[in-house]
């Protein structure tokens, strides 16, 4: 029987990694220039985070969970997102009355259904702007959001934001939606009943067409919004609309029960039915549900699979790459001195030793295979003599005799 990957669990080649390193690459780069600092958390949690900060009502924590108990007994879950973890930590480390800039990255997991743009482990990248009230934080992220954008060059997306409200203008809306809602509980979704049961607000994410057709007469939420709510949305769609299309969807709520006050998500039409690429909000409360203090909180993620699909890569600075061509008999260690020395000499050149006792010609195939630039050439003769070939590989390429020191220092000039 051949052991293969869990499913949904892809596995990454070097091929595939180039774009990952890429977006890695651009994403920190954007992350350093707002002055954001990186934290790392564990991808093991205890379950009861989850349950806790993500909610009971939600997917997440009722069906996608990587939950088991552990050799104690205790029920511990992979992680299926960032910002719980963050807090948790910052709570444990007593930070809460701190104002930090954080990002993260790193593997979540949720067992669902794997298609295009979804899978059981993904990858994420997350910023949280900690202990700013609602206002300028707001914008600063999507500034940030912005630069990462065109960072890497995506063009087609929509900005979609809403606001859910302090918590009595939640409350009273999620009354006066569980009020309408009731008498057509047997036309909803069963997935709808349950969310109308646990947290109302989330049936107006729902997808289902019956529950779409019953929503279109459902009270509206901004008519609970506070006025200083509305001008607040309203003033971001103003100053942003120059910049990107942005827009507000009174429908989006997010998936994750702890949000609150500004929620937004990016959407692409280059990403078919899987098409939010970047979500976020406000989570004032995540801190004091943790056992924490009060602690004003905003932030996003970016589903780095989804983003992937919408650039391509670009190499802005061109790689140099040498090939170390051994034709020797004995004494080959040696010339592996002369490979530390070089890349000693110049550590930005890539050194493409084969390691292998191949003919002169099959190694001289594979330095062109790989788009070698330029090679050395050691042989007996050279290493006898103490002079190397330096060979350019271009089509008009020549070749020059060096000894050690000339050969070191053409690198280093490279």
């Amino acid at each position: 029987m051949n052991i293969k990957s869990l499913r949904g669990m892809p596995d990454l080649f070097p091929e595939d990694l180039k774009k990952w390193h890429l977006l890695e690459k651009t994403i920190s780069k954007v992350f350093h220039s707002f002055n954001t600092q990186e934290i790392r958390t564990p991808l093991l949690e205890s379950t009861e985070l989850f349950s806790r900060s993500v909610g009971n009502s939600s997917d997440i924590v009722n069906k996608e969970l990587y939950s088991f108990l552990d050799k104690n007994e205790e029920s511990i879950s992979l992680r299926p997102e960032g910002s719980a973890s963050v807090i948790r930590a910052i709570i444990q480390k007593k930070q809460e009355h701190m104002q930090q800039k954080l990002w993260y990255q790193g593997p979540m997991f949720r067992y669902e259904r794997p298609q295009k743009g979804r899978f059981r482990q993904f990858h994420q990248v997350g910023v949280e702007y900690l202990g700013y009230e609602e206002g300028i934080a707001e914008y600063e992220l999507l500034s940030m959001v912005l630069d990462i954008n065109k960072s890497l060059g995506i063009r087609k997306y929509t900005i979609k934001i809403n606001h859910l409200g302090d918590t009595s203008s939640k409350e009273d809306y999620c009354k006066a939606l569980e009020l309408y809602l009731t008498p057509h509980i047997n036309e909803l979704h069963e997935k709808d009943i349950v969310r109308l049961n646990t947290n109302p607000l989330r049936v107006l994410d729902s997808k289902e067409k019956s529950t779409l057709a019953i929503l279109e007469e459902a009270p509206k939420f901004q008519d609970y919004l506070s006025e200083k709510s509305k001008s607040f949305l309203e003033m971001l769609v103003t100053d942003f609309s120059t910049r990107c299309d942005i827009e507000i969807d009174l429908s989006l709520v997010r998936g994750l029960d702890y949000y609150t006050g500004v929620v937004f998500e990016i959407i692409s039409p280059e990403l078919g039915a899987q098409n939010t690429f970047l979500g976020g909000g406000r989570y004032d409360n995540l801190s004091n549900q943790l056992g924490g203090k009060q602690l004003h909180a905003v932030g996003f993620a970016i589903g780095l699979e989804r983003m992937l699909e919408l650039i391509t890569v670009k190499n802005d600075i061109p790689e140099i790459k040498v090939a170390l061509i051994i034709s020797v008999e004995h004494n080959q260690e040696k010339t592996y001195k002369i490979a530390d020395d070089l890349r000693q000499a110049n550590n930005k050149v890539i050194l493409d030793t084969f390691l292998s006792n191949g003919s002169f010609k099959s190694q001289m195939r594979k330095a062109n295979k790989n788009n070698c630039d330029f090679a050395v050439i050691i042989g007996n003769e050279e290493l006898e003599s103490n002079k190397f070939i330096w060979k350019d590989l271009s089509d008009q390429g020549d070749q020059q005799l060096f000894d050690l020191e000339a050969l070191v220092e053409t690198y280093r000039n490279l």
